[in-house]
């Protein structure tokens, strides 16, 4: 019998979201409800989908590349190391101003459920 705290490995490929970026979960689960942790990676020359998180909040860590973050319209330049700490429900995108993929940490307390996520340019609910 396996230990309660044990969670196996999960093949979770990466995916594309309406957000205009792609996902790599590599933390997601009910066993852990505090936490989550993906990968995020957007293309040179694509800004995200301006949204929200309710009652989540998220944190990039910066791995690849570099951007310009925009939390509640206040911008900031992000590159290899930088993090930035975005409050539960506030406005926020991203955008690749590289030539090559931005790569980022997300962190999520507690951990992100698509029904968190409010799209503010369309007004629908996507994840």
């Amino acid at each position: 019998m396996l230990p309660n705290w044990f969670v196996a490995r999960e093949e979770k490929p990466e995916f594309w979201t309406e957000e205009r970026c792609f996902i790599t979960e590599l933390m997601n689960t009910d066993a852990s409800p505090e936490t989550s942790l993906a990968v995020a990676r957007v293309e040179a020359g694509v800004t995200t989908q301006l949204h929200r998180l309710e009652g989540i909040c998220e944190r990039y860590v910066v791995r690849k590349g570099e951007g310009i973050v925009e939390i509640d319209g206040v911008r900031q330049f992000l590159s290899v190391g930088d993090q930035a700490i975005i409050p539960p429900g506030a406005a926020q995108r991203i955008a690749n101003t590289g030539s090559t993929d931005l790569e980022f940490y997300c962190v999520c307390t507690p951990r992100f459920v698509p029904e968190s996520y409010v799209d503010l340019e369309t007004g629908g609910v996507d994840a």
